[in-house]
């Protein structure tokens, strides 16, 4: 639908009894408005039935005033809450910005995630945040002319804006802390060494041990596929290492390590104290309730959608890298 051809933005301006470049800036993004000023001129426009054509706005700014999300989704994983939640704080920053989120899948697979971008980089798009499904690949040959948000993981030698976790410290904080409960053989979990956030995680914990003087003992540390059955027998593998607390750095594989424990009635957290990354519905019925490590998901999103509009108005800053703080919420699990 076209602007309506009797109702100028001189009438909006009017009407919300604020300037004619402050109407231009909230419909077009283009500096910071305040939340009351914004709310007026949008109220003058529905007032007025004033309707923006976006074609034409695009063309005028060679904005399209979309921002696309690459995350990683799988039917079968718990974890898909984790990036729904990124995805609602990124459209919260976006909508109050007059811009609009597109969501695409790259199914953990990297040519999946290559074909996925190279769709993206044909449309008209302002930016593209992402969660990238390898840390080898070398994206930038497969980017558009626009700024890039990597957002929860990082490939190696990024030289783009980030958004992540503080793993390393969370996770060296929950292995300290069954360290001070006692314990000394601490099973690792986790999926394979691919991922920037599978790698802090492992080094919060080895920290952990070498700083309270415990071996590291590689027999009680297994790195498997995300899936359920993985962690279900890995944790099979790992009880045969009679450790007395278990550390699994994966959602997925947590559902699978606590699934085996109580077919096997071995006792939480008398016979084995259990710690797990993230924090979902199911922690908290699981008998006993789950000690878990809760990461920041919409916040990240909140944060990603910040620096990308930042990104946009100053191109040419310098790269920024933001760490967000996860908590360890203690339950009777460990």
């Amino acid at each position: 639908m076209s602007e309506n051809k009797n109702i100028s933005i001189k009438d909006v301006a009017k009407h919300a009894n604020v300037s004619t470049a402050t109407v231009s800036h909230v419909i077009n993004g283009t500096r910071f408005v305040s939340e009351d000023t914004k709310r007026k001129v949008h109220q003058a426009m529905n007032d007025l039935n004033f309707r923006i054509n976006s074609v034409a706005r695009s063309l005028r700014s060679r904005k399209s005033h979309v921002i696309a999300f690459l995350a990683p989704i799988l039917a079968s994983e718990t974890s898909n809450f984790f990036f729904m939640s990124v995805a609602a704080g990124i459209q919260s920053v976006l909508k109050q910005n007059n811009y609009h989120l597109v969501l695409s899948d790259s199914h953990e697979e990297e040519n999946f995630e290559t074909e996925e971008i190279r769709m993206i980089s044909s449309q008209m798009i302002d930016g593209l945040i992402m969660a990238p499904s390898s840390r080898e690949l070398d994206y930038e040959p497969l980017f558009g002319d626009y700024p890039v948000v990597y957002l929860d993981r990082v490939p190696d030698n990024s030289d783009r804006d980030s958004v992540v976790v503080d793993n390393k410290t969370v996770s060296k904080e929950a292995v300290q802390m069954l360290i001070g409960k006692g314990h000394k053989r601490i099973a690792y979990l986790s999926g394979p060494y691919t991922l920037t956030t599978t790698e802090e995680r492992h080094l919060g914990y080895i920290e952990a041990l070498s700083e309270a003087g415990i071996p590291v003992e590689q027999a009680l540390i297994q790195m498997g596929e995300v899936s359920l059955s993985s962690g279900y027998h890995l944790a099979d593998s790992l009880l045969k290492q009679d450790p007395t607390a278990i550390f699994v750095s994966d959602n997925v594989m947590a559902m699978g390590v606590m699934a085996y424990l109580q077919e096997k009635k071995i006792s939480i957290p008398e016979q084995i104290a259990v710690i797990a990354y993230d924090e979902f519905q199911w922690t908290r019925i699981t008998s006993p309730p789950l000690t878990v490590i809760e990461q920041p998901a919409f916040e990240l999103g909140v944060k990603a959608a910040e620096v990308m509009l930042e990104r946009i108005e100053q191109a040419t800053a310098p790269k920024q890298e933001h760490r967000l703080t996860a908590k360890l919420i203690v339950r009777q699990s460990s």
